[in-house]
């Protein structure tokens, strides 16, 4: 293999991971440098800026930007070291902890697009070619604890029934909302929405409304909420009310954590919303939302529901095209 060789296959890998345009790949407002740093905080012990500086073989001075950009935005605390004062010990907030663990999901879903356009039976192929170029290139090391999981390890990871996750489908159960989960959907919506779309407060005292509102009065023969749990965590929420119009359900608040996606706990939970609706007597389900949330869409789409309207607006401190969508109950069978 020559030089040339490997620069252009260097040249087609970037491209095809989008190492060129990562923020915009990923919709997110890192680059691929800063990404990586937020994945070292998430999971390396080592915290201390100069043992980041070693490990990603960074220019001090870069590093210190991206750190001063990290503690701006209120990602990151920096206070002198325990053990030596004049090296600075580096944590994640919990902003930044959701940072990181949104970046790790999307990189995981374009990896898993990525994967979707090769065969199954070439897929095999595909990971031990690139663990025999890592293995050759470490000169047989294996990698840091602490690096970031090579592509192949990625692709295995796309599909959780495939890679053999510890976590499947079936071991999430639907239940009905106890003591405080109606507080956890106020919540959980507040921080997940202002961590991967950037909406602000109102967007929290909207979904207070809705909560409160179905606390207070609601009918449970009409009305239902699902919380989703895995391993006795909360991990996805639902909410099926009364629509105005007559004969209605309208589906709310569909939320599944970051950490949880990919077992299919979307699927089912508008499952249960649209089986449950269909049961009781309602006519058509309608929703709102907003064609940023493109898994969400995709999820509603697939179970049948259709686009009616949409409509610019300003609302949760950022510019969005709301969308109408409806589902006939009785025209289509899930």
């Amino acid at each position: 293999m020559t030089i040339q060789d490997i620069r252009s296959f260097n040249r087609f890998y970037t491209n095809v991971i989008g190492a060129l345009d990562y923020s915009r790949q990923l919709y997110a407002p890192y680059t691929l440098t800063e990404a990586r740093v937020l994945y070292e905080l998430a999971h390396s012990p080592r915290t201390d800026a100069a043992d980041l500086r070693g490990e990603l073989s960074l220019d001090a001075g870069y590093l210190s930007r991206i750190l001063a950009k990290f503690e701006q935005d209120g990602l990151i605390e920096r206070v002198p070291s325990e053990k030596d004062t004049r090296r600075r010990h580096v944590t994640l907030t919990p902003h930044g902890c959701e940072a990181a663990d949104l970046l790790d999901e999307r990189s995981q879903e374009a990896v898993g697009s990525l994967l979707a356009t090769v065969p199954a039976g070439e897929r095999p192929r595909l990971v031990e070619a690139m663990r025999t170029i890592r293995d050759v290139l470490s000169g047989g090391r294996p990698p840091p604890l602490s690096a970031s999981p090579p592509l192949s390890t990625s692709l295995e990871r796309g599909d959780p029934h495939e890679r053999g996750d510890p976590h499947r489908g079936e071991d999430v159960v639907l239940r009905e909302p106890g003591p405080g989960d109606l507080g956890w959907i106020v919540q959980r919506n507040a921080a997940l929405y202002a961590a991967e779309h950037g909406w602000n407060t109102d967007y929290e005292g909207l979904v207070a409304r809705i909560v409160a509102d179905f606390a207070e009065d609601h009918d449970p023969h009409l009305e239902r909420v699902w919380i989703a749990e895995l391993d006795g965590r909360a991990v996805g929420c639902v909410m099926c009310v009364r629509d105005e119009a007559p004969g209605a359900a309208r589906l709310r608040l569909l939320l599944v954590e970051p950490d949880a996606r990919g077992l299919g706990i979307g699927d089912r939970l508008v499952r249960a919303c649209i089986e449950f609706a269909r049961g009781v007597g309602y006519r058509d389900m309608v929703l709102w939302t907003n064609d940023v949330l493109t898994s969400a869409r995709k999820i509603y789409q697939r179970h049948g529901f259709v686009l009616l309207a949409e409509k610019p607006h300003r609302s949760f401190g950022v510019d969005l095209v709301g969308q109408d969508w409806r589902l006939d109950l009785h025209g289509a069978q899930d």
